[in-house]
């Protein structure tokens, strides 16, 4: 990590009192007079979504941890560009998607979806699923990431922004520097192949 950006892995949050929990136009504006502190909680508020998008982006949790620690770098040495007008979470998905692009054009790095006893050490033991009910979310999940892998870069932000993360179009169109239209059919046609991908072991499942 650049020497110049703060440690991402240091929490603020206990050292912080609840008076000082600044918004994120707040925190930014003390991050660039040097506050590391209020960057430092513009990482933690954040952090977990860019790691969402960036997992599904690469497909491999390495991969989306150092997306997510290169987005935040790039974020802290482009915080004079940030207009105080804009949506910082919006502003900071333009950089993550950015550098999952560029991670995955310089790593062709293919999927490889969980296995079963990883999902397995997930599930909380009180739950005990059946054991076709953990193949079947196994392979539905490893499906998902497929489809999603097959999507262009631009589709696949634009899905995973809109029914992952709950984002408008409005936002999406910022983050991805799109027209609303080209948006829409983006989503839209992000919509449709997922759909085609998913079909056929759905409705195995159904059958079943």
């Amino acid at each position: 990590m650049a020497a110049d950006a703060p440690a991402l892995t240091t929490s603020v949050l206990s050292r912080l009192t609840p008076q000082m929990h600044p918004d994120d136009e707040v925190a930014v504006a003390r991050a660039r007079r040097g506050d590391e502190d209020a960057f430092r909680l513009l990482v933690e508020r954040h952090s977990r979504s860019i790691y969402r998008l960036a997992y599904r982006m690469t497909g491999r949790p390495q991969d989306a941890e150092d997306v997510v620690q290169e987005a935040f770098v790039r974020a802290y040495k482009q915080l004079d560009r940030f207009e105080a007008r804009s949506n910082f979470g919006t502003w900071l998905y333009r950089i993550a998607f950015n550098c999952a692009v560029d991670y995955t054009r310089t790593r062709q790095h293919r999927d490889r979806p969980e296995s079963l006893d990883v999902l397995e050490r997930r599930v909380p033991e009180t739950s005990a699923p059946a054991a076709d009910d953990l193949v079947f979310a196994t392979e539905i999940d490893g499906s998902i990431q497929r489809a999603l892998l097959e999507l262009s870069a631009q589709e696949r932000a634009a899905f995973l922004m809109r029914h992952y993360q709950g984002c408008t179009i409005e936002e999406i169109c910022q983050a991805l520097d799109l027209k609303t239209n080209a948006a829409k059919h983006a989503v839209f046609r992000a919509v449709r192949k997922m759909r085609a991908a998913l079909e056929p072991i759905v409705a195995s499942r159904a059958q079943a």
